[in-house]
């Protein structure tokens, strides 16, 4: 017989609705400057003379910092006070942006976007961190769709803002913008977010840090120097190498300490691990689709910037749609078949994706993104909710941390893996022959950089081809991720807990241990 235990009652603080407000706020700002970027990544390429490999890192920057540093980020503010972390990463990346709108140079940009990513790494985890403290589990799955929503609400918004500012302004007024947005945020949470903390917390081991940060970056250099160097170019093998040693000796020490920055034990948890496997694929998949769109919304099919951004909103519609329904069916038929559903969905979007050719409509363009659109959100809010729940409440700042870590592990490793598809696909189909040296290479760098080439030597031929070389390539990186989505059905279908709501198991108020659910 099971024995039935009281669950643990949150304080019900009347603010807390009014701090998710704020949470919103600021997670607004980071969804709004995620998209706001690419849809500048063509115009960057022509104006900085920024190659495919130089824009990977611009976005990529961004995530390995916000990745590497986000569990010390969650344990600074577990120690010192979780609203004054967070109004510090906002300022943080306040300073970021504005450092970017005057950068000049592809490094410069780099450089900017890595300190932005310091300013997300302390706002992310520490904005879900301070969820299970202040929502109970009745209340806790709208206010992780709230948040996820924000972000999702600013991904639409920055395409469209950014192709306005774009059409009129130099590319660094896509920087600027995010100066005022991150101001009301910082006023948000000073005024609405009431301080927390947790002086128990471990303290922020910064060999730890140092190998994290350092093995991530290590193995995205490899990535996306792999095309143009080769896989079994020293660079990159030596890149690869660092990595291994350096992640594994951070998995080595990690596992010694008495209170561990990367506490290992969580991924023991079943539902902590496959609903984190989940979450994490999605952000693969989904930061990868959002490096590759733009370059074929307007290079290919000749969108401006402003009308990449109208043409991205399918898929932003999907992602809210589905975002605010599978909260409601995860509560009524448990997380495992609404997670595992929304990766079919999302496998079924990326093959059907992978069937676009240069001379289709935009028509089936949109209906795949939608259909994406509807799998990312159904996938990724009911996996987020259900690890969070699993993590114990001592260890929210932690728990939370390695959660968004790993996803924005996934996100990294996306762009760089997926974009490096493309650009060797690219290179390997692009016909650049009869071209002088340095107009082939030009021609190599990116599809903005052939049709510049074709347009200035008249070769309409060149054109097409790059065209050409670019679908073939995304279609192949299509089938790469609605294959890893079909993958990851199977393996939630089979390994994920399905805790049912409490009226279903047993009566009204019955409330099962957490140790029978992980055994269903």
């Amino acid at each position: 017989m099971v024995a039935v235990t009281e669950p643990v009652a949150v304080p019900r603080d009347p603010r807390r609705w009014w701090a998710l407000g704020a949470l919103v706020a600021s997670m607004l700002v980071l969804g709004f400057d995620l998209t706001i970027l690419n849809v500048a990544l063509p115009t960057m390429a022509v104006q900085l003379g920024a190659g495919t490999a130089e824009l990977q890192w611009i976005v990529d920057s961004y995530v390995v910092v916000f990745a590497a540093l986000m569990l010390p980020a969650g344990l600074l503010g577990d120690r010192f006070g979780r609203r004054r972390m967070l109004v510090a990463g906002l300022a943080v990346f306040l300073a970021g942006s504005l450092f970017g709108a005057l950068a000049g140079t592809p490094a410069l940009v780099i450089a900017a976007r890595s300190v932005m990513g310091l300013g997300a790494a302390l706002v992310i985890p520490l904005g879900l961190s301070v969820l299970p403290s202040m929502f109970g589990e009745d209340e806790r799955g709208r206010a992780v769709a709230a948040v996820s929503a924000s972000m999702a609400a600013g991904l639409p918004l920055g395409p469209l803002v950014g192709g306005l500012l774009l059409d009129h302004y130099w590319w660094g007024s896509i920087f600027l913008v995010n100066v005022p947005m991150a101001a009301v945020g910082i006023a948000a949470c000073l005024f609405l977010l009431p301080e927390s903390r947790d002086p128990s917390a471990p303290r922020v081991d910064a060999l730890s840090a140092a190998c994290s940060a350092l093995g991530l970056g290590a193995l995205v250099l490899g990535i996306i120097e792999a095309p143009e160097r080769g896989w079994d170019s020293a660079v990159v093998l030596g890149a690869f190498a660092t990595a291994a040693v350096l992640l594994a000796a951070l998995v080595a020490r990690e596992r010694r300490a008495v209170r561990p920055m990367l506490d290992l034990r969580l991924l023991g948890r079943r539902g902590f691990l496959c609903n984190t496997l989940a979450a994490t694929l999605g952000t693969f998949v989904f930061t990868g689709l959002l490096f590759l769109l733009p370059t074929y919304l307007q290079e290919i099919g000749g969108s401006d910037a402003f009308g990449t951004g109208l043409r991205l909103l399918p898929m932003m519609g999907g992602l809210m749609v589905s975002a605010r329904v599978s909260t409601a069916l995860a509560a009524r038929f448990g997380p495992r078949p609404v997670v595992t559903s929304g990766l079919v969905v999302l496998c079924f979007a990326a093959l059907l994706g992978s069937r676009t050719e240069t001379g289709g409509g935009y028509g089936f363009t949109a209906l795949w993104l939608t259909i994406a659109g509807l799998g990312f959100g159904l996938a990724m809010v009911p996996a987020m909710d259900a690890a969070l729940g699993d993590i114990p409440a001592e260890e929210s700042g932690s728990g939370s941390g390695l959660l968004m870590t790993l996803r924005q592990v996934g996100g990294a490793i996306g762009i760089a893996l997926l974009g490096s598809l493309v650009a060797g696909a690219y290179g390997a189909r692009l016909d650049t022959a009869g071209l002088p040296a340095a107009e082939a290479e030009a021609a190599l760098e990116s599809v903005s950089g052939a049709h510049a080439v074709a347009e200035r030597l008249g070769l309409p031929d060149l054109a097409r081809s790059a065209d050409a070389a670019y679908v073939d390539g995304m279609g192949t990186t299509l089938a790469v991720c609605g294959i890893a989505a079909l993958v990851t059905a199977a393996l939630t279908a089979l390994l994920l807990p399905n805790p049912r709501p409490a009226a279903q198991r047993g009566g009204a108020g019955a409330v099962v241990p957490r140790e029978a659910d992980d055994r269903q």
